[in-house]
């Protein structure tokens, strides 16, 4: 990076910037190299504020939520992470049509969680989704017939060149595990997002999470890994397709096709980022030479390869 930009950073964030930042225990997948710089962001002005300096000095930034559905290289993340933490979460539960404005930090259980507690329905298949609501909002996040697109009512970016902009959900284009944000790589951030939900029973909402997170650590391996590595193709599992061809159990170095389910890849031990890229490929290449299908990533490749 860029010294007179460090030099800089460190005068703007003198208590907040950290450097060199091994980045593999902000990753659920326990997974990953240094960060050149690491500051933490804990509201939505402040990512906008960041980014806007960063962007300013030409600076190269990286927006880290939950780590999930992330690999990040062994060779690290050049430039500066923001490490978003901006968890603000507010319920409208009095209206006839309920809604909740939270920051692109905040987790999806959390919002769940207390959607429940209030009685709100309609976001119980996010109780057990790992990651932020901001990556859950650019990746269209979805489990148990559920999906983000189910919820958005807009959408708060930082946009490079326009600033501040509230996109509508039909702006936002989603489709299966994608968004026109995640297809497009538009220099934007989502700083929050607005949800609706709907009145319910809170017996009845918890009784639901409680049968989601079930059925989640019941059918999914524990331990650390990125959550699902394929996106399930037309008519089809990843994960049904990746055990057809025989590849429960495989391993390149610590990286290991989970035996529970083999949508998930699993760091046993000491893993490195090339191990699991390299079991990423090999999964590709011989469910498509069994089978003569391509298995797209859910995971996103972050930093130097």
């Amino acid at each position: 990076m860029n010294p007179a930009a460090i030099q800089t950073l460190r005068k703007l964030y003198p208590d907040r910037l950290q450097e060199q930042v091994l980045l593999a225990g902000y990753t659920s997948a326990r997974i990953g190299g240094l960060a050149d710089a690491l500051l933490t962001i804990r509201s939505a002005d402040e990512l906008a504020e960041a980014a806007v300096c960063l962007w300013q000095m030409d600076a190269p930034v990286t927006l880290l939520g939950g780590g999930s559905n992330v690999l990040i290289s062994d060779r690290g993340v050049r430039g500066v992470v923001l490490l978003n933490r901006a968890r603000r979460v507010k319920f409208n539960n009095q209206a006839d049509l309920p809604t909740v404005y939270a920051e692109s930090g905040a987790t999806l259980n959390d919002i769940a969680q207390r959607a429940a507690r209030l009685g709100l329905t309609g976001f119980e298949w996010a109780a057990s989704v790992p990651g932020s609501l901001g990556g859950a909002v650019y990746g269209n996040a979805g489990a148990f017939g559920g999906e983000m697109a189910g919820n958005v009512v807009s959408v708060e970016i930082l946009h490079r060149e326009r600033g501040r902009e509230s996109w509508s959900l039909e702006k936002m284009d989603y489709g299966y595990r994608t968004s026109i944000l995640k297809y497009e790589r538009q220099p934007v951030f989502i700083l929050a997002a607005t949800l609706k939900l709907s009145h319910g029973e809170a017996g009845d909402i918890q009784a639901k999470m409680a049968g989601f997170s079930e059925r989640r650590h019941r059918t999914q391996p524990p331990g650390a890994s990125m959550g699902s590595m394929f996106k399930n193709p037309p008519g089809d599992k990843a994960g049904r397709l990746i055990e057809a061809a025989g590849l429960k159990g495989t391993r390149i170095g610590g990286a290991e096709v989970s035996s529970q389910h083999a949508n998930f890849f699993v760091n046993t031990a000491n893993t490195r980022a090339e191990d699991m890229k390299s079991l990423l490929k090999l999964v590709q290449a011989t469910v498509f030479s069994k089978f003569g299908v391509q298995l797209e990533p859910e995971i996103e490749l972050i930093g130097e390869w």
